[in-house]
C-alpha cells in the first residue's frame, strides 16, 4: 500500500488508515481486525484515551505487542471523564497531558507514541502551555511526534504560527468539504491533514439505504437535505466505472489532495477492512472525475471559529 509522508516528519503513513474506536469491545475479535488490517498493508492505527474509558488503548495494545515496530501508534489527550464516568470535561494543561500519557503508554503496552494528539482544543485554551507540555515530552522520549484533532480554523492557525505539529485531524468527505479552506495554510506550514469520517456516516457507502437514519430523512446531513443527498447519491452512482464502487469513490476523493495523508475510517469487522483497502487499492480518481464530484457537492466552511 502507498506511504506518505506526514509533515515534515519522518513517519510515513499507509494511505488508509484504521480509526479504532468501532473495533468494540471483544479482545479477540479487535485482534483480528487489526491483524488483518496489518497483513493488508495498513501500518497506521489511530486511537484515543477517551475511547471505553481507555480500554481501547489496552486492547490496540495487546494486538500489536509482538509487532509493535510495525505499527505506527497514534493516540489522543485532553478529555477528562469524571468520577462517574458519565461525562468529560476538557483539560489542555500541561499537568494533566504529562500525566496522562504515561497511563496512555501503559495502556497500550510501550514506551514511546509515534503521534500524540490534542483531541480538541477552544482559542481559550492555554496554548502556550499545551505546546510546552508536547515539547517536552518529545524531548523525553515518550512521543516522537504531535498533532491536533481540531476543526476550529483559528485553534488550527494558533498551532500553526506557534506550535511543531505535524499533523490535523478532521473531518473529511465529499459531503463534509469544510476542511477544504485550511489547505493553503497546511500546505504552507508543511502539516498534513489526517482525515476521519470519509464514508460521511455510510451515507457514501454502496449500502448507504441502510444508513439512512430518521434524523438524516428529517433533518439531512450537515448542508444537505434529504433530498439532496438522494439526487447527489444519483450522481456519483453515474461517475463510477466498472471497478468502482461508492465507497472507492468515498475513500478517494480525499486522498486526492496532497495535504491529505492519510484516511481513517473506521471498521468493526474483517470485511470492513477488506472492503476499505480493496476499494482503494486498485482504484485511482481521475482528475475529470475529481472536478465532476466538486461540481455536485458543496464547498462549505466553518461559520464559527474564525481567524
Amino acid at each position: 500500500m502507498k506511504k506518505n509522508q506526514l509533515g515534515n516528519s519522518d513517519l510515513y503513513v499507509s494511505e488508509i488508515g484504521l480509526g479504532c474506536m468501532s473495533l468494540g469491545t471483544s479482545e479477540k475479535k479487535a485482534a483480528d481486525i487489526i491483524d488483518e488490517a496489518l497483513h493488508l498493508g495498513i501500518n497506521f492505527l489511530d486511537t484515543a484515551d477517551l475511547y471505553e474509558y481507555g480500554f481501547n488503548e489496552e486492547i490496540v495494545g495487546k494486538a500489536i505487542n509482538h509487532r509493535r515496530d510495525d505499527v505506527i501508534l497514534a493516540t489522543k489527550v485532553g478529555n477528562r471523564w469524571n468520577d462517574s464516568k458519565e461525562g468529560w470535561v476538557w483539560d489542555p494543561s500541561r499537568h494533566y497531558i504529562k500525566e496522562q500519557v504515561k497511563e496512555s503508554l501503559r495502556r497500550l503496552r510501550t514506551d514511546y507514541i509515534d503521534l500524540y494528539q490534542l483531541h480538541g482544543g477552544t482559542i481559550e485554551d492555554p496554548i502556550d502551555e499545551t505546546i510546552l507540555a508536547f515539547e517536552e515530552l518529545k524531548k523525553e522520549g515518550l512521543i516522537r511526534y504531535y498533532g491536533i484533532s481540531s476543526i476550529r480554523p483559528n485553534v488550527i492557525n494558533e498551532y500553526c504560527k506557534k506550535s511543531n505539529i505535524v499533523s490535523v485531524m478532521m473531518q473529511y468527505s465529499l459531503l463534509d468539504r469544510r476542511p477544504e479552506e485550511l489547505f493553503p495554510l497546511l500546505m504552507e506550514n508543511n502539516i498534513s491533514v489526517i482525515a476521519r469520517g470519509p464514508l460521511a456516516k455510510g451515507l457514501l457507502t454502496q449500502n448507504s439505504k441502510d444508513k439512512i437514519t430518521e434524523k438524516v430523512r428529517e433533518h439531512g446531513y450537515l448542508d444537505y437535505t434529504f433530498s439532496e443527498l438522494i439526487k447527489i447519491n444519483t450522481k456519483i452512482k453515474e461517475l463510477l466505472t466498472s471497478s468502482q464502487t461508492m465507497n472507492s469513490i468515498a475513500l478517494r476523493y480525499p486522498l486526492y489532495h496532497s495535504t491529505v495523508a492519510t484516511v481513517i475510517p473506521g471498521a468493526s469487522s474483517i470485511e470492513q477492512v477488506r472492503e476499505n483497502i480493496g476499494a482503494v487499492s486498485t482504484n485511482q480518481l481521475t482528475d475529470e472525475q475529481y472536478e465532476e464530484l466538486q461540481s455536485i457537492t458543496k464547498q462549505t466552511t466553518y461559520p464559527q471559529h474564525r481567524f
